[in-house]
């Protein structure tokens, strides 16, 4: 266990160097910078130069790859051109609703989505089989955004029951914001995580062991927990690893969509003012949770069934 988590640890230092790397390119290939969205036909184009300068943006871009990453290693995020307050600032006070709305919603989907693979690998080719897995099929298909217009259109506009945007305060004050996020939110996530525990409880069935431990009597509530769910488990939590960089991706789309103030707003932000230290922070920060939650998927299947070689 050890020497494996030695190994990952050390792949994740690597995937970590070429992250930010990447994460540093591809913001510095966004069109335009800070400096020109300020220039104004006042500016004289010496005046820009000098503005452009003044905001560190006039370095050669291995020059400014190497001071960003200096300051990062340190903790530093850098500094807002826009506000010209710490990017770190802008994470903390943006992090909170990601946060509430991606735990929120984990914590409905995980128990449940086991639940129903469970149900379903238990029951292999049966009718609640066949059902669970048509609904889940048919859920996974439909997109997001077309989700979110349907449930707003039917709850917000024509019932009135729930809001339809964000209307201030706080989300842990105002249960109602919720609803809708996660209710975009949960399909996708659960029919995906239901489908590979039921594939893993179908594949632990129908393992050796678990018919040798049939013949010896072993009472069919103990087989399932301490034989059958562990190996189940291992596929599920792979998908739970890839289901959480989906749910990042989908929460900053469901927050754009109810005008939630987290992530989504402030990189948005970030992007069309091209305060680029700003957008390659949040970007940084998301890569890096995106990169700990397949570490932390990979150590838990280990520890789960030592015996294997997780599927990399």
């Amino acid at each position: 266990m050890r020497s494996y988590a030695a190994q990952r640890a050390g792949l994740a230092v690597v995937q970590l160097a070429v992250l930010s790397v990447l994460v540093f390119v591809l913001t510095s290939l966004l069109p335009g910078d800070a400096a020109d969205l300020r220039f104004t036909e006042t500016l004289t184009p010496s005046q820009v130069a000098a503005l452009r300068a003044e905001l560190g943006l006039d370095q050669p871009p291995v020059e400014r790859f190497v001071h960003w990453l200096g300051n990062v290693l340190t903790g530093d995020l850098g500094t807002s051109l826009i506000s010209g307050g710490p990017v770190a600032d802008i994470v903390r006070s943006s992090i909170g609703a990601t946060l509430v709305l991606t735990l929120a919603t984990l914590a409905i989907v995980v128990p449940l989505a086991v639940a129903l693979g469970i149900v379903m690998g238990t029951r292999e080719n049966g009718r609640v089989d066949r059902a669970i897995t048509s609904v889940t099929l048919a859920l996974s298909a439909i997109p997001d955004f077309v989700i979110a217009v349907v449930l707003v259109a039917v709850f917000s506009l024509k019932l009135g029951w729930l809001p339809a945007t964000w209307i201030g305060g706080s989300l842990l004050s105002s249960p109602a914001l919720l609803i809708l996020p996660i209710a975009v939110l949960f399909g996708r996530t659960v029919c995906l995580l239901s489908r590979q525990v039921r594939a893993g409880t179908v594949a632990a069935l129908n393992a050796e062991y678990v018919t040798q431990a049939r013949r010896l009597g072993i009472p069919r509530r103990q087989l399932l927990l301490r034989h059958v769910l562990p190996n189940a488990a291992v596929p599920g939590v792979q998908e739970l690893a890839r289901t959480g960089d989906t749910l990042l991706g989908g929460v900053l789309v469901v927050e754009a969509i109810f005008a939630i103030p987290g992530f989504a707003t402030a990189l948005v932000d970030g992007v069309e003012t091209r305060d680029i230290p700003t957008v390659q922070g949040l970007t940084l920060v998301l890569a890096v949770a995106a990169l700990l939650i397949n570490l932390g998927a990979d150590l838990l299947c280990n520890r789960l069934v030592p015996r294997s070689e997780i599927l990399r």
